[in-house]
């Protein structure tokens, strides 16, 4: 047995010995098509030269260098690249080494900012049900995943409170148009904004596509705005999570830009980096550097290896492969015929209920009868079934339970590397649509 502390302390899992493109190796020569890039982390595969020669040109240089003393080049350089143009007046950016530090990052220059502004009485945050934020207590208290928050509720902060997410695929009434659904949960956060004290909330937090907790759930047209407009009737803050959704992986490079608003704070990780080395970070409104500078003129806060060079050197070489490659547009092409592909092959599954998501992110959500879209036993463990065979199939693809209230409903993921062509698309299609039906060829009667 390992002595590492693996996710499962029963079975090791295989070893992993080469990457290259989107295909991964482990130690017994099996390959498998990495179909969701991870946990939609590899968006360029593995092994890209420009991202490898990049880090090695980096460590050739400079390793590390604390932040306290230094800044470093390919800090400055990838903090150009990305809020250089003020995006949305996102004008500053905050390195870390994940998108659990990035949303403590997030809450907590958000708070300071309300410091700095004379507004100590802001305390509260609002979220949203069935998100997820990150596994740090900040992030996991603003989280709203019942399974991972469970066991530590007892040390969690008090300060966060959720409301519902937009979720239409379950929970828009049928007698509701999509306009009257949008209404109504605006008309709920504006509740419970008013249940707090309007004047007591600093920020309502949502992931601007749902990752693994709802699976690729995508808003509403309007909804956003309805969102914002809460948050700027009573001065709060929008803090926007693209942890998962961001980066170019739902066709745009900021998934905000196809909702219509803006966000005061957004958090990016997976997709900045593509997993070369581990990095995550803010991106801030200019009036909320601006307050901060005239007030303390710190941050306080701060990580041993945020800005680390190594990592925004990876990161850097990242986004001009996406930019080169015009990635963005391979995004929406190739989604496009993963969207068609899946709907073709499992749209009528009779297990099937939803098939949803945007760009290269989607997720279908299984059900024991598409009517009454009634979920199947949680101990079936269906998506990890799909999961084991989908890899024997040589098939990687991101799975979960707790869809529906973090114990019941059962979700996949397939989110593959930019890079794919219409025949990848074909492949891990093919290959998933033979492990559904072999998990519900052999799933238990009951």
């Amino acid at each position: 047995m390992s002595h590492i502390v693996h996710r499962n302390l029963l079975k090791d899992p295989p070893i992993a010995v080469s990457g290259q493109g989107i295909w991964l190796r482990d130690s017994t020569g099996h390959d498998v098509i990495d179909g969701s890039g991870g946990a939609a982390v590899a968006c360029l595969g593995h092994g890209h030269p420009h991202v490898v020669s990049a880090m090695k040109a980096q460590i050739d240089r400079l390793c590390y260098a604390h932040t306290a003393l230094f800044s470093a080049s390919s800090a400055e350089k990838l903090a150009e690249v990305l809020v250089g143009h003020k995006p949305g007046g996102l004008t500053h950016a905050y390195f870390v080494s994940s998108g659990s530090e990035g949303m403590e990052a997030a809450l907590k220059i958000a708070r300071q900012y309300f410091l700095e502004a004379g507004e100590p009485q802001r305390t509260r945050f609002i979220a949203r049900r069935q998100s997820y934020h990150g596994n740090t207590l900040g992030a996991l208290a603003a989280s709203g995943n019942i399974a991972r928050r469970t066991p530590y509720a007892p040390i969690l902060s008090d300060g966060f409170s959720h409301v519902s997410p937009c979720f239409a695929y379950r929970d828009r009434r049928d007698d509701e148009t999509d306009a009257e659904y949008v209404a109504r949960l605006a008309a709920e956060l504006e509740a419970e904004f008013q249940r707090l004290g309007p004047r007591n909330v600093i920020a309502f937090c949502a992931e601007t596509v749902v990752g693994a907790t709802l699976g690729c759930a995508t808003a509403l047209p309007g909804y956003f705005q309805a969102m914002r407009a809460v948050c700027d009737r009573h001065g709060a803050l929008l803090i926007l999570d693209e942890v998962m959704s961001g980066m170019g992986r739902t066709g745009t490079l900021h998934a905000w830009e196809q909702e219509g608003v803006s966000p005061d704070i957004q958090v990016i990780a997976k997709g900045l980096g593509g997993g070369y080395q581990p990095i995550g970070g803010i991106l801030v409104h200019g009036r909320v550097v601006e307050t901060l500078k005239r007030g303390t003129g710190t941050f306080k806060h701060g990580h041993t290896y945020q800005a680390h060079p190594v990592a925004c050197a990876a990161a850097l070489a990242v986004q001009e492969v996406i930019a080169e490659e015009n990635l963005l547009a391979n995004v929406c092409a190739t989604g496009a015929l993963l969207e068609r592909a899946l709907m073709e092959r499992l749209g009528n599954h009779r297990h099937v209920g939803d098939i949803r998501g945007r760009g290269l992110f989607w997720a279908v959500e299984f059900v024991q009868d598409r009517a009454s879209k009634a979920t199947f036993d949680p101990a079936f463990g269906v998506n990890e079934r799909i999961k084991h065979a989908a890899f024997a199939h040589g098939l990687a693809c991101y799975p979960m339970g707790g869809t529906i209230d973090g114990k019941h409903g059962d979700h996949v993921i397939l989110s593959p590397p930019y890079i794919v062509n219409a025949r990848d698309v074909e492949m891990i299609v093919e290959r998933f649509g033979a492990a559904v039906d072999e998990v519900f060829a052999n799933l238990p009667k009951g």
